[in-house]
């Protein structure tokens, strides 16, 4: 059974900054491409970045490019989403995914095949 465990969110001030990890287990890490997605109170969850397997592909959101970094240790079985100069705007609840299939869209909330509980992130102004 594969198990998703996010950790990091909390509160912080516009401008700061957060890094929310992602420990997968029960799974072959190193075959999944992973993605952190998030959802709003009264919103759709929607994507905020992907990195391949390998690692040498990333994919972002247009509203966080140049603020959030995505990355992974397959040696960790970990993910990381290194979130900057956070926006009130950012706030929502925070979901890393996991999914095998390499062929479909890879910023689809859909296409994923296993989630974590979600961590909750709030930026203040």
């Amino acid at each position: 059974q594969v198990r998703l465990v996010e950790s990091g969110g909390g509160l912080v001030q516009a401008g700061g900054s957060l890094r929310l990890s992602c420990v997968v287990s029960g799974g072959t890490f190193s075959g999944y491409d992973m993605g952190w997605f998030r959802q709003a109170p009264g919103k759709e969850r929607e994507f905020v970045a992907a990195v391949s397997r390998s690692g040498l592909s990333l994919f972002y959101a247009d509203s966080v490019k140049g603020r959030f970094t995505i990355s992974r240790d397959n040696a960790k079985a970990t993910v990381y989403l290194q979130m900057n100069s956070l926006k009130p705007e950012d706030t929502a609840v925070y979901y890393c995914a996991a999914r095998e299939s390499a062929i479909v869209r890879i910023t689809y909330t859909r296409n994923y095949d296993y989630w974590g509980q979600g961590t909750q992130v709030i930026v203040s102004s």
